[in-house]
C-alpha cells in the first residue's frame, strides 16, 4: 500500500510543529493561572538555619511562600533502583536541612506573573551555614571530604560487579599484549530545545490536572501519585503535548512538579512554573559523569582474552531514579560489545558529590560501555602494529555463533556482524583514506579516521505496551502508551496502524499524552517504542479485525475474507469497507490491544561508524570531514524517520566528543550555567557529507522485527570521532571533550616528536 511500513512519507506532525501550532506546556495559561519561582540554593553545600519569607509575602502580587515545612506531608522524590542498601538519599520537594548542591530549591513563590513570583523570589533571605564540598569524584573519596549523607559510611554508596574474576584475572595473567587506558566520560547537560515546565489544576472532586512535558503519562502519574502526592493515581490526570526534546531527562519526577500541585490544591487556582535556562543547567538530571580505568588482554594474534572494566560513577547529590542503574546493569551488562570474550569483569563504584543528580541520557549507558570497548581495541591494534578494521574482524561474533550468551547477563539474538564491517569498509571508501589523508597533509591539516563498531540494547526493561483503538467520524484515533518527544510517531505508528486496517495515512490519528485516554503504557525510552507501541498497534489492529470479520459475516450471510481494507463474502464476492462496518455499528470494533510476549526479550541494534577529521595543528580547530554509518536496525518502519534519529544522535555524540562539559569549580560552583559558558554543535560543526546505509536482519522479538534506533548515533559516534582525533595526532591518547585549547596543545607534542623522529 502506499505509504505502509519500509516507506518515507513526510512527518504527518511537521505541518503543525513548523507553523507554530505546536501546544507546549508553556503555550497553556487557563483563567487565573499563577506563576511559580523557585528560590535555589547558591551553595553547593550548606546548612539551612533559617528561611525568611516576610519580606516576599508582602511584596505586591504574591499569593504564597511555600518552605519544606510546608510540605513535609509529601513524600521525597524516590529512586526506583537503589543499590546502596539501606542508605537512602531523599530528595524533597524542598530541601529543609541541608543544602547538597547549586540550585537546590529552599523555597517556592508563587505570585499573580512570573516577573512578581521573581521579585519575590529575590526577597526570600535564607541564613546559610557554609559547608566544605565534594564537587568530583576525586573530591568526594579523599580521606578528608566532606561526608554528604551521615547515614552512609563514606561517600561511595555502592560497588557493583559482574562478570568472572577469577577468569579475568587468569587471561591477563596469559596475555601475549595489555592495552590499559584511563577514559573520561564527561558530564553533559541534556540541553532540550523546550525547557522544563509544568502546570497543575485542581477540582475537590475529580482531583488534580497535572500538564508537562514528558516521556510518558501513565508512568509520570503513578510516580507523582503514589510516591509524592500520595493520592490515588484516579485522583490525578496526567497530559502532556508536544515535548522539545527529552533525551531521558523528561523521564523523570521533578520537585517543581509536586509543588505546582500543592499550591493549585492550596490556592484553589491554576499554578504554571517554567523553568529558565539557568534553572536546566543547574538542576535538570546531568548525563554521563564517570571516569574508568580498563584493560584488555590479547593473544598472539590480537584475540581477546579478556576484559577489565573499572568506573566511577558520579551520581550527584541525589540517587535519582535510574540514576544507579545507569552505569551499572543499563550498560555494564553489555560491556564487551559484539565481541568473542571469554572473560570479563566489569566493577562499577556508585559516589555522592556536590552536584546535580545524574540519571539516563541519550543511550544510558550503552554510548559508555561502547566508548570504553571501542577505544580499547583503537589504541591495541596501535600497539600491536595491526589495522583497526582487521583487531575487529578477528574478534567479531559471526552468525553462526548466534546466539550468544555474552557471559554478563545478555544473549545477543540476531546479526551480521562481519558482513555489516564489510558494507561499512565499503561505504566509507576504506581504501581511498590514505589518498585523502595525503591532501589533506597538503594543506598543513593532520588528517585521521577512526572506528566504532557498537551494539545497544533496545526495549529492554519492559514486559508490555498498550494501544487503545477507536473509530468515529472515518478515522481510526489510535492511543499508544509512549509518548513522543520529537521522534515522528504520529507518521510511523500510523503506518503500521494504517497498512495493517488497509486503510490511508490520513485515515489514521494519533493521540498520545493523557491519562484519560489511555491510563496505562511504559513510556518512551530506551528505543523502546517501534518495539514495543508498534507491536501493541499491531496487536489493536488485528482484534479489530475480528470483530469486524464477525459483523461482517453476519451481515454478508457467510465466511468473509479480509484484504486491502475490505471485507469480502467468500460465496458472492459483496463487500462491506471497515468503515462502513464501524459507521454501521458504532463503537463495536473499539478495541484496547496489549503486547505482552510470554518470554519478553530485548532487542539488539548494532552498527558501524567511520569518522574521518581534519585538525590545523596551528589552532587546534578540528573538522569532521566525513562520516560514515552503517546500522542494522531491523525493519525499518519510515527509513526517513530513522536517519533523522541517526543523524540527530550523531550531533549529539559530536557534541559530547569535543565541546560539551559541565564543570564545577574546585569549591562546587556551576562555571557553566549558560549558553555562553556550555558548547553545544552548530549546524556548522555537524558532518555535511554523512552517509547512511543499513544492513537489516529483522529480529524474531516483536511481530515488526524492528530494533529500536533513536540512540545508536549517540552510541557510535563518540569513539569513533574520538578515535580518529588521536589517530590525527599521532595515536597520543586524550580525553573528552577534545576542545581546540586541547587539541592545539597535542598538536604540538606530535609536532615535537615527528622533528625529533
Amino acid at each position: 500500500m502506499k505509504f505502509g511500513v519500509g516507506q518515507s512519507p513526510k512527518r504527518l506532525e511537521d505541518d503543525r510543529l513548523l507553523t507554530g501550532k505546536g501546544q507546549y506546556t508553556d503555550d497553556l495559561t487557563p483563567d487565573g493561572c499563577a506563576y511559580g519561582v523557585t528560590v535555589r540554593s547558591p551553595y553547593p553545600h550548606a546548612k539551612i538555619l533559617a528561611v525568611n519569607t516576610e519580606a516576599a509575602r508582602a511584596m505586591p502580587g504574591v499569593l504564597a511562600v511555600y518552605t519544606h515545612a510546608d510540605i513535609a506531608e509529601y513524600g521525597p522524590i524516590p529512586c526506583l533502583v537503589p543499590l546502596s542498601g539501606d542508605v537512602q538519599t531523599p530528595r524533597h520537594l524542598l530541601t529543609g536541612d541541608v543544602a547538597r548542591f547549586v540550585g537546590d530549591g529552599v523555597a517556592f513563590v508563587v505570585a499573580e506573573t512570573r516577573d512578581e513570583a521573581r521579585l519575590a523570589a529575590e526577597a526570600v533571605d535564607v541564613d546559610y551555614e557554609d559547608l566544605p564540598a565534594a564537587p568530583t569524584v576525586d573530591a568526594a573519596l579523599a580521606d578528608d571530604a566532606p561526608k554528604l549523607w551521615e547515614a552512609a559510611a563514606s561517600n561511595k554508596l555502592f560497588d557493583w560487579q559482574v562478570g568472572d574474576e577469577e577468569a579475568t584475572e587468569a587471561a591477563f595473567a596469559r596475555a601475549a599484549h595489555v592495552t590499559e587506558l584511563h577514559l573520561v566520560q564527561n558530564r553533559v547537560a541534556p540541553v532540550s530545545m523546550e525547557v522544563r515546565a509544568a502546570l497543575a489544576e485542581y477540582d475537590a472532586e475529580s482531583g488534580f490536572t497535572f500538564t508537562t512535558g514528558s516521556q510518558g503519562v501513565a508512568g509520570m502519574r503513578g510516580n507523582l501519585a503514589n510516591l509524592v502526592l500520595k493520592i490515588e493515581p484516579e485522583k490525578l490526570r496526567v497530559k502532556t503535548g508536544d515535548v522539545g526534546g527529552g533525551f531521558g531527562m523528561k523521564s523523570f519526577l521533578y520537585p517543581e512538579y509536586g509543588l505546582v500541585c500543592h499550591a493549585a490544591r492550596d490556592l484553589g487556582r491554576p499554578v504554571k512554573w517554567t523553568g529558565e535556562r539557568g534553572d536546566a543547567f543547574q538542576t535538570d538530571a546531568a548525563g554521563r559523569a564517570m571516569q574508568t580505568d580498563a584493560a584488555v588482554a590479547l593473544d598472539e594474534e590480537g584475540k581477546i582474552l579478556g576484559l577489565k572494566v573499572r568506573t566511577w560513577s558520579d551520581l550527584g547529590a541525589y540517587q535519582s531514579q535510574f540514576g544507579p542503574a545507569i552505569q551499572t546493569f543499563a550498560g555494564g551488562r553489555i560491556m564487551g560489545g559484539v565481541y568473542r570474550i571469554p572473560a570479563i569483569l566489569n566493577q562499577v563504584h556508585g559516589v555522592v558529590t556536590n552536584t546535580a543528580p545524574t540519571d539516563a541520557y541519550r543511550g544510558a549507558g550503552r554510548p559508555e560501555a561502547t566508548y570504553i570497548v571501542e577505544r580499547l581495541l583503537e589504541a591495541a591494534a596501535r600497539e600491536t602494529g595491526m589495522e583497526v578494521d582487521e583487531i575487529r574482524r578477528r574478534n567479531l561474533l559471526t552468525p553462526a555463533e548466534l546466539p550468544y550468551d555474552n557471559g554478563i547477563g545478555l544473549t545477543y539474538d540476531v546479526g551480521d556482524f562481519p558482513g555489516l564491517l564489510d558494507a561499512a569498509l565499503e561505504n566509507a571508501d576504506w581504501t581511498g583514506f590514505q589518498a585523502r589523508k595525503a591532501k589533506a597533509e597538503g594543506r598543513c591539516l593532520l588528517y585521521g579516521r577512526g572506528m566504532a563498531f557498537y551494539v545497544e540494547i533496545a526495549g529492554g526493561g519492559s514486559s508490555e505496551e498498550f494501544a487503545d483503538l477507536r473509530i468515529a467520524g472515518g478515522k481510526v484515533h489510535a492511543a499508544i502508551g509512549t509518548q513522543s518527544n520529537g521522534q515522528g510517531h504520529e507518521t510511523s505508528y500510523a503506518q503500521v496502524i494504517a497498512e495493517r486496517l488497509g486503510l490511508e495515512l490520513e485515515d489514521v490519528v494519533i493521540e498520545q499524552g493523557d491519562t484519560a485516554r489511555l491510563e496505562v503504557g511504559h513510556g518512551t525510552g530506551g528505543s523502546r517504542s517501534m518495539v514495543w507501541g508498534g507491536a501493541a498497534g499491531l496487536v489493536a489492529a488485528d482484534e479489530i479485525i475480528e470483530k469486524a470479520k464477525e459483523i461482517a459475516a453476519e451481515e454478508l450471510g457467510g465466511e468473509v475474507d479480509f484484504e486491502d481494507g475490505l471485507f469480502r463474502a467468500r460465496g458472492s464476492n459483496e463487500t462491506r469497507s471497515l468503515m462502513e462496518l464501524a459507521d454501521a455499528h458504532p463503537g463495536a470494533l473499539d478495541t484496547r490491544g496489549r503486547y505482552k510476549p510470554e518470554t519478553p526479550m530485548p532487542t539488539y541494534p548494532n552498527g558501524c561508524h567511520i569518522a574521518e577529521v581534519e585538525l590545523d595543528p596551528e589552532t587546534g580547530v578540528m573538522k569532521v570531514a566525513r562520516y560514515s554509518v552503517t546500522d542494522d536496525f531491523g525493519t525499518l518502519v519510515n527509513p526517513m524517520l530513522v536517519q533523522g534519529q541517526v543523524h540527530g544522535g550523531v550531533a549529539q555524540g559530536l557534541g559530547q566528543a569535543i565541546l560539551e562539559n559541565v564543570v564545577y569549580d574546585e569549591m562546587g560552583q556551576l562555571l557553566t550555567g549558560s549558553f555562553m559558558d556550555y558548547g553545544v554543535p552548530r549546524a556548522d560543526d555537524v558532518p555535511l557529507g554523512q552517509t547512511f546505509d543499513t544492513k537489516p536482519v529483522p529480529t524474531p522479538n516483536n511481530p515488526l522485527g524492528s530494533k529500536g534506533c533513536g540512540e545508536a548515533g549517540t552510541i557510535g559516534a563518540m569513539p569513533s570521532i574520538m578515535n580518529a582525533l588521536s589517530d590525527a595526532l599521532g595515536g597520543q591518547h586524550l580525553n573528552m571533550p577534545a576542545t581546540p585549547e586541547k587539541l592545539w596543545r597535542l598538536a604540538q607534542s606530535a609536532n615535537r616528536q615527528r622533528a625529533a623522529a
